[in-house]
């Protein structure tokens, strides 16, 4: 029962991105932008601390 679940909210959130998409590229496009944005300063905050141990926490 679960599985079934998981596929329905899997399906319902494609349909939704697709919606989104097509009925205003821009702001998918906007939304795209400020996720890579997003994972791009956890990995730079990663590496800072990743630095620093390495440092000796210095």
């Amino acid at each position: 029962m679960a599985v079934q679940g998981k596929k329905i909210a899997v399906f319902v959130l494609v349909v939704f991105v697709a919606y989104a998409i097509i009925t205003d590229p821009e702001k998918a496009a906007d939304y795209v932008q400020i996720g890579f944005e997003g994972i791009s300063s956890a990995a730079q905050a990663i590496g800072d601390f990743m630095t620093w141990v390495v440092n000796g926490g210095e």
